[in-house]
């Protein structure tokens, strides 16, 4: 995929940053040693961690050069790591390895999120928050567009992106660690108009559809998405729209 740009990202940094607020929220512990924050991005999670732990050695970890150049300047005192988190080798004493909407892009994340649970001390947590929107009209009309489109073409191979497992699956995956809390949280996300649903996608899920077009299939695959996202998601009394997005969020404790 072409690279990630931490200026569209942050253009709903608001949005994107209240799951981070709520998973931190509910990690149980008072005063890590090391806190690193796998898929770092802008640093907006950083930043929420930074203030949860203002006194932890904290690290943000990214594959994007643009994302960290953004959180260096943003967190100019926190080391930023540029890895790819399938193949990185978790640091010793880190007290909370935190992950917000990072492993649904990651082949095998599964064996990742293991890989972090045993490099835990005992009592150190694994806090995790991913989409759970691919079944989602958002989602469902990328596919649909691509398929029908006369670009169908470039798309004969599928876009890849992990479909989540169920949580019964995560909490087996977690359990034999030590204690797991689960949930599941769907917002509604009042956006201007439909052309915002699309601006945010751009930023994220659209990403891999778009890197396959030149610019003129992007123009046209964009007008068609967004004409689709319009009749899915209906203006409100307000003339705004409600963009339904679940997540599902982790926290596992090293017993």
């Amino acid at each position: 995929m072409a690279a990630w740009s931490a200026g569209q990202y942050v253009k709903f940094e608001d949005e994107r940053s209240r799951p981070s607020v709520e998973l931190v929220a509910r990690v149980p512990v008072a005063d890590p040693r090391r806190v690193v924050d796998i898929g770092c991005g802008p640093g907006n999670s950083t930043g929420i961690l930074r203030a949860r732990w203002p006194e932890a050695e904290l690290f943000g970890l990214d594959s994007s050069p643009d994302m960290l150049a953004a959180a260096r300047k943003r967190l100019p005192g926190v080391t930023f790591i540029e890895a790819d988190v399938s193949a990185w080798e978790p640091m010793a004493g880190v007290d909370v390895f935190f992950s917000n909407a990072t492993l649904q892009w990651v082949n095998g994340h599964q064996a990742v999120m293991q890989r972090l649970m045993r490099a835990l001390p005992k009592g150190g947590v694994l806090a995790v928050q991913v989409p759970d929107n691919q079944s989602e009209p958002t989602h469902a009309l990328m596919r649909d567009v691509a398929a029908g489109g006369p670009w169908r073409d470039k798309f004969a191979t599928p876009i890849a992106r992990q479909v989540m497992d169920a949580p019964s699956a995560y909490y087996d995956l977690l359990r034999p660690f030590g204690p797991v809390d689960i949930w599941h949280t769907i917002y509604y996300h009042p956006l201007a108009d439909a052309a915002a649903i699309v601006e945010w996608l751009k930023g994220s899920g659209l990403r891999p559809f778009l890197d396959r077009l030149d610019d003129a299939g992007r123009k046209a695959f964009l007008a068609e998405y967004q004409a689709r996202i319009a009749a899915a998601y209906p203006p409100q009394v307000d003339g705004r729209v409600l963009l339904r997005f679940p997540r599902l969020f982790m926290v596992a404790v090293r017993g």
